[in-house]
C-alpha cells in the first residue's frame, strides 16, 4: 500500500505575508474603518441582547427598576440598531472587499502578463487561471464575511464576560473555569484543520488544470478514444480532494461534537450552580435568565470561531498562493497604450557565437555556437529533422529566453540593450498553430496594431490573400470567429494570422513552418501570401516543405543544434554527402510514394 502523503502546514511567516494584501484595501481604508466602527457597534447591540431579555424577567416579578413596557421599548431600539448596523456593516465590507480585490485581480494578471515565457514552461495555465478565480474568491469571501464574524464572536466573548461579571462574579468565575477548556481544543483542532487548506487548494487547482486541458483539447481526446484516461485522470485528483476533505470533515465533525458536549455540559453546570445562589438568594431569576444567555452566546461563539478560523487559515494559504505570483521576475514590457513609433528599423540580424540550454534542461545544450548573418530584406530558410533547435532559434530572437553564451545583433545592436517592446514590435511571427481569439475577424487582425485604421486594416487583409474569403462571410469583418477561431477553416485561420503580422509592418518576419498543417490548396493560397509579406523584409522561414524555400537567399541546415551547412539551394543541392540533400531527398521520396499511391 502506498504510503499516503502528509499535508503541508502553512508555511512560516504565511500570515505576515498575507498582510501584504493590505496595500489593495490601503485606497479604501476609511470606509474599511467606517464599516469596523459598525462592526463593533453590531457586536454591542448583540452583547445588550441577553441583558434585557433578563430584566424583562426581573420586571416581570417586579424585582428590577424599570417596567416591561420600558424593557420592551429597550429591546425594540437594540434590534433596531442592530438590522441597521449590519447592514452598513456588510455594505461597507463588501464595498471594500470588492474593490481592493477587483485590484488585486488586476495586479495579478497583470504580473502574470509580464512573465518570462520561462514561467509558463514550469506552471500549468490552469493552475494560474485557479489562482486568480478560486483563490481570490476564497480571499474574497473570507474578508467580506469570516473576518467580520471572527472579530463579532470576538465582541461577543469578550464583551459577554464582561457583562457576567455585572451579574455575579462567583458564577462567572465557575463557568470560566470550564470554557477555556473549550478554547484550548478549539485552537488545536483549528491547527488539524489548517494542515489541509493549502493541499486542497493546490488539489483543486491541478483538477482544474487537467478539466482545462481535456477540454480544449476536447478533439485530439476524442480523436484518440481518451475519455476513460482523461476521466481517470480527473477521478484521480478528485479522489486526492476528497480524501483531504474527508479529513477535514473527520476533524470538523469530531470538533463539533465535542464543542456540543462542552457547551451543553457547561449549560449544565453553570444552571445547576445558579440554581443554588437563586436559592440563596444572591441572584435574581431575571440575573439567572441573562447569565445562561450569555453563557450560551459566548459557547456558541467559541464554537462557531473553529470553523471561522479553519476559513481564516484557508484563505491565508491561498493569499500565500496568490503573492507568491508577486515574487516572480517579470520583463521589462511597456504597457502603455500609447507607445512610440520605431520605423528606423532595417532588420539585419547577425547571430554571433550562440549557445542555449534550456532553464528547465540545462544539462542539455540545444543550440551550440550559432553563427550566420541575414542582411537587410534577405530570406533566409532554416532548415533541419525535428528536435534539431529551429523553433528555439526563432525563440531566441524574440527574447522568450535570454541566450546563455554569444549575442544576437539587429542593426548592429546588441539585443539585449533593444527594449522588449520595441524589439517585439519590430518582428512578426506567423506560427504553425496560430492562436486566434474568440472575437470578430477585425479584432483579431487589429491585435498587431490596434490604432490601425480599417484601411490599413483592409489591406493587411489583401496582402495576406484573406480579403476575397472575408467579403464573402454575411457580416465581413465583424464575423465572430468563435474559440480559437473554430468555426474558420485551417487556411482561413492561417491567414488572419499573416494579416495580424503584417499590419505590425515589421522589419523582421517568422514564419515557423506556417504551411506545414494546411491542405495543399490552403497552402497554395496562404503561400501566395506569404510571398507577398516576405516582399521588402528579412523573413526568416522555418520549413519542413521545401519547394516552399527554393526562392530564398540563403538556407541554414541545423543537426542537433549545430549548423552543418550554410548556402544557397542551388549550392547545398550539389552537395551529395550534406544533410541538406539527405532531408531533400526523404522528402521526394516521401512525395513519390504519395502520387504513386
Amino acid at each position: 500500500m502506498a504510503k499516503r502523503e502528509k499535508p503541508p502546514k502553512l508555511k512560516k511567516g504565511a500570515f505576515k505575508k498575507s498582510l501584504r494584501l493590505y496595500r489593495f484595501i490601503k485606497p479604501y481604508r476609511l470606509t474599511f474603518f467606517i464599516g469596523f466602527i459598525f462592526l463593533i457597534l453590531t457586536g454591542a447591540t448583540a452583547v445588550a441582547f441577553p441583558k434585557l431579555m433578563g430584566m424583562i424577567i426581573d420586571a416581570v416579578k417586579k424585582e428590577g427598576q424599570f417596567t416591561i413596557n420600558q424593557v420592551g421599548i429597550g429591546l425594540t431600539i437594540v434590534i433596531l440598531l442592530q438590522s441597521i448596523f449590519s447592514f452598513f456593516r456588510i455594505y461597507l465590507f463588501v464595498s471594500v472587499a470588492e474593490r481592493g480585490l477587483g485590484r488585486l485581480r488586476v495586479e495579478v494578471f497583470d504580473h502574470l502578463i509580464r512573465l518570462p515565457k520561462t514561467y509558463f514552461d514550469t506552471n500549468r495555465v490552469g493552475e494560474l487561471n485557479s489562482r486568480i478565480s478560486n483563490d481570490i474568491s476564497l480571499i474574497q469571501d473570507t474578508f467580506t464575511t469570516s473576518l467580520a464574524e471572527l472579530i463579532r464572536q470576538f465582541i461577543i466573548i469578550i464583551g459577554g464576560i464582561i457583562a457576567l461579571f455585572t451579574v455575579s462574579v462567583r458564577l462567572t468565575f465557575f463557568m470560566l473555569a470550564i470554557v477555556p477548556l473549550i478554547a484550548v481544543f478549539a485552537v488545536i483542532f483549528g491547527r488539524a484543520l489548517q494542515r489541509f487548506s493549502k493541499k486542497m487548494q493546490k488539489k483543486l487547482a491541478e483538477s482544474n488544470s487537467i478539466l482545462e486541458e481535456s477540454l480544449h483539447g476536447i478533439t485530439t481526446v476524442k480523436s484518440f478514444t481518451s475519455e476513460a484516461f482523461e476521466l481517470f485522470r480527473y477521478q484521480n485528483i478528485m479522489n486526492k480532494v476528497v480524501h483531504y476533505g474527508l479529513k477535514s470533515a473527520l476533524y470538523r465533525g469530531l470538533f463539533a461534537t465535542f464543542i456540543i458536549l462542552c457547551i451543553f455540559g457547561a449549560i449544565i453546570a453553570v444552571v445547576w450552580y445558579a440554581a443554588l445562589l437563586v436559592g440563596k438568594g444572591q441572584i435574581s431569576m431575571g440575573d439567572l435568565f441573562t447569565f445562561v444567555m450569555y453563557t450560551i452566546f459566548i459557547g456558541a461563539s467559541i464554537g462557531g470561531m473553529a470553523a471561522v478560523y479553519a476559513q481564516i487559515v484557508k484563505a491565508i494559504g491561498a493569499t500565500e498562493a496568490v503573492l507568491d505570483i508577486f515574487e516572480e521576475k517579470t520583463e521589462d514590457v511597456d504597457l502603455s497604450t500609447t507607445r512610440q513609433v520605431h520605423d528606423n528599423f532595417k532588420g539585419h540580424l547577425k547571430v554571433s557565437d550562440l549557445s542555449f540550454s534550456y532553464p528547465t534542461r540545462d544539462q542539455i545544450e540545444v543550440l551550440k555556437k550559432i553563427n550566420f548573418e541575414v542582411l537587410s530584406g534577405e530570406k533566409l530558410a532554416i532548415v533541419g529533422s525535428s528536435g534539431s533547435g529551429k523553433s528555439t532559434l526563432a525563440a531566441l530572437i524574440l527574447r522568450f529566453y535570454d541566450v546563455n553564451k554569444g549575442h544576437i545583433y539587429i542593426d548592429k545592436t546588441n539585443a539585449k540593450a533593444i527594449p522588449l517592446h520595441v524589439l517585439r514590435s519590430q518582428i512578426g511571427v506567423v506560427p504553425q498553430e496560430c492562436l486566434l481569439f474568440g472575437g470578430t475577424i477585425k479584432e483579431n487582425i487589429l491585435y498587431g496594431k490596434q490604432q490601425a485604421s480599417e484601411a490599413e486594416m483592409i489591406q493587411a487583409a489583401k496582402v495576406a490573400n484573406a480579403l476575397e474569403f472575408i467579403e464573402e462571410l454575411p457580416e465581413k469583418f465583424d464575423t465572430m470567429i468563435g474559440d480559437r477561431g473554430i468555426q474558420l477553416s485551417g487556411g482561413q485561420r492561417q491567414r488572419i494570422a499573416i494579416a495580424r503580422a503584417v499590419i505590425k509592418n515589421p522589419a523582421i518576419l517568422i514564419l515557423d513552418e506556417a504551411t506545414s498543417s494546411l491542405d495543399s490548396k490552403s497552402e497554395r493560397e496562404v503561400q501566395i501570401a506569404l510571398d507577398r509579406v516576405m516582399e521588402s523584409r528579412t523573413s526568416l522561414i522555418i520549413a519542413h516543405r521545401f519547394s516552399t524555400i527554393k526562392s530564398v537567399d540563403k538556407i541554414l541546415v541545423l543537426e542537433k543544434g549545430n549548423v552543418v551547412q550554410f548556402g544557397t539551394h542551388q549550392e547545398l543541392e550539389k552537395d551529395k554527402k550534406g544533410v541538406y540533400y539527405k532531408l531533400l531527398s526523404l522528402q521526394k521520396l516521401g512525395a513519390e510514394s504519395i502520387l504513386e499511391a
